[in-house]
């Protein structure tokens, strides 16, 4: 992302835009349709569909300003690309497409129903429906789940992106290699195939919340004869309602309808548009630009338009009618690394907690449309979120002389130098960077920002412990959402000690303190919903003692739907974003 600080004016304008009251209006597309309930207006999407229709036919343009980690199903953990592989990939289980609260609702993908579990939640079984077939019309078996989920989980050196559930909850997940090097025709013997319509899942703890696990896309189904590892996302087999017509690594994609999907075995996809032109690289600018000229359909990354296009939503009455501000059950943090020098010194972490003007980041973000200043890193929308502040300055600016006693408690009295990391391709986060390096400096800790793409931030240089260390990677700027709507989904593999990896890491702080492992264990293994609620507020605050994470924001999104864009409506399961199973496009 390129480094740029949003402007007094754009500011100026998001304050007044603020102060203006919505206007609302029926929205009509072409062909048969029919009108949202209620008419559009601003944020109706957060409630309902907006610009309904069940005409088939048009293309969905979506843009993004650099490239995923990866559109492999089994090689990804973009909340984006989780959304987006939905339209080739099925799942065991998905969230429902719709509109607000039912949006949140797990349903039967791939499978006929929810998991059976057993009495100790140790043992999930699932059955698959029938007449689901790859797009070579090969049938789908409960073996190409079990492969797909062994592929994504136990080959790191290959599948470096996705999250490492079910390895670490499976039996001998520890110790099994992967199908990549363990060529046993049985595989991981605890994910169990007795016929072709039956998976089994043995886990070594009980895990409460399996069926969440259920709806990743390392779940959609992957013939092992057509798998060719790292590759594999040249040609990946679809079992959803689109295909890939084209690929090219860095430029794009192009998704057209796959005959092999047959929506009798699909009751959850609509599939309108004749076809999806997914455009990378695309300058964080244009995309905003695009969409308010209705030249495309939708910014693929969900995360909003930048401040500097803000003013142009926020003080147009045309234009802020058809705009979503939504919660993005997301926190914008800036981790610090307990493994380099000086932040293996707790007191040298708190010294940047007292310094952080939050105020000053969230300006620089663009204002309250992009969120909150957090206390937490748990956002409130998230299941277990127990507000408190441990580091509590008067109006978020930070506490200088609080932050210069922990300096000198920490043997670093005037100060010290280190590297401050954000992504090239998102200015809002680049400008964030820029608010903190001015709130370090005033306490004497320099910190010099580095940039580097988002498609490869985690891959190749923040998530790789190794690299981290070897060019002494202090602080981190980083954004999360909850893999699934409770504490545990929003914590485990961002603070979890199990969840540091070689390459493709998300606890970028590797944080692994053994009291905060065994609580996430010891809570999920609880059947008792309400405990665990409880013990996820009580993580976050044993999180934030440890003084690794500096959270920073409570994130919304400021969406624009442009007019031809039908069926549109925010998806709280995927970070506040637009539900892409339901859109559509009128061109």
């Amino acid at each position: 992302m390129n480094s740029r600080k949003a402007t007094a004016i754009v500011a100026l304008a998001t304050a007044m835009a603020l102060g203006a009251s919505a206007c609302s209006s029926s929205s009509k597309s072409g062909g048969s349709s029919s009108s949202s309930k209620g008419g559009a207006g601003k944020d109706a999407a957060l409630t309902q569909i907006v610009n309904k229709s069940d005409k088939k036919g048009g293309t969905v343009t979506m843009e993004d300003s650099d490239v995923p980690d990866s559109l492999d199903p089994g090689n990804t953990y973009y909340g984006w690309v989780q959304n987006f592989s939905r339209l080739y990939g099925r799942t065991l289980l998905t969230f429902k497409p719709a509109a607000g609260k039912d949006g949140l609702e797990l349903v039967p993908d791939l499978a006929t129903g929810l998991g059976k579990a057993s009495a100790d939640a140790k043992t999930w079984t699932y059955t698959l429906r029938d007449g689901v077939k790859f797009e070579d019309g090969t049938p789908v078996t409960s073996k190409d789940v079990k492969y797909a989920v062994e592929r994504s989980n136990f080959a790191p050196d290959v599948m470096a992106n996705g999250p490492t559930y079910f390895k670490a909850y499976l039996e001998g997940g520890d110790k099994y290699q992967g199908p990549y090097k363990d060529k046993s025709p049985e595989g991981l013997k605890s994910i169990e195939t007795p016929d072709d319509k039956t998976i089994v899942f043995h886990l070594s703890k009980p895990f409460a919340d399996f069926d969440y696990l259920a709806t990743f896309s390392q779940t959609a189904p992957v013939p092992a004869a057509k798998d060719t590892g790292a590759t594999y996302v040249q040609h990946i087999q679809s079992t959803g309602p689109y295909k890939f017509s084209s690929y090219t690594e860095g430029s794009g994609a192009t998704l057209v309808r796959n005959p092999q999907w047959d929506k009798a075995t699909d009751p959850i996809r609509t599939a309108l548009p004749d076809k999806f032109v997914l455009k990378l690289k695309v300058n964080p600018l244009t995309i905003d630009n695009n969409l308010l000229a209705d030249n495309s359909t939708v910014d693929g990354a969900g995360a909003g338009v930048q401040p500097q296009t803000q003013p142009k939503i926020l003080t147009s009455p045309k234009n802020l009618k058809n705009s979503d501000n939504s919660i993005a059950g997301a926190t914008s943090y800036m981790a610090m690394n307990v493994n380099v020098a000086p932040f293996n010194n707790a007191d040298c972490r708190k010294a940047v907690q007292w310094a952080l003007d939050k105020a000053s980041v969230q300006a620089a973000a663009g204002g309250g449309v992009k969120g909150d200043v957090a206390s937490t890193l748990i956002p409130p929308s998230v299941n277990g979120f127990n507000k408190f502040n441990l580091y509590e300055t008067p109006g978020d600016k930070g506490d200088a002389a609080k932050a210069k006693a922990s300096l000198t408690a920490c043997g670093k009295p005037n100060g010290f130098s280190t590297t401050l990391t954000a992504r090239t391709d998102r200015p809002s986060e680049v400008a964030m960077a820029t608010a903190i390096q001015a709130s370090l400096k005033k306490v004497g800790i320099d910190a010099k920002i580095q940039t580097f793409p988002a498609g490869k931030y985690f891959s190749n240089y923040v998530g790789v412990p190794s690299y981290v260390h070897q060019h002494k990677i202090g602080l981190m700027m980083m954004a999360w959402g909850a893999d699934w709507p409770t504490g545990y989904g929003f914590l485990d593999q961002i603070v979890d000690g199990s969840a540091i990896k070689p390459s493709g890491g998300n606890n970028l702080m590797e944080l692994n303190d053994p009291a905060i492992n065994k609580a996430l264990a010891d809570a999920i293994a609880n059947t008792d919903a309400a405990a665990r609620t409880k013990a996820w507020g009580d993580i976050d605050k044993m999180v934030m003692e440890n003084a690794s994470v500096v959270p920073l924001l409570w994130r919304k999104n400021l969406l624009y739907r442009p007019p031809s864009a039908t069926n549109v409506t925010v998806t709280q399961a995927y970070l506040g974003m637009y539900d892409y199973l339901l859109m559509g496009s009128s061109k």
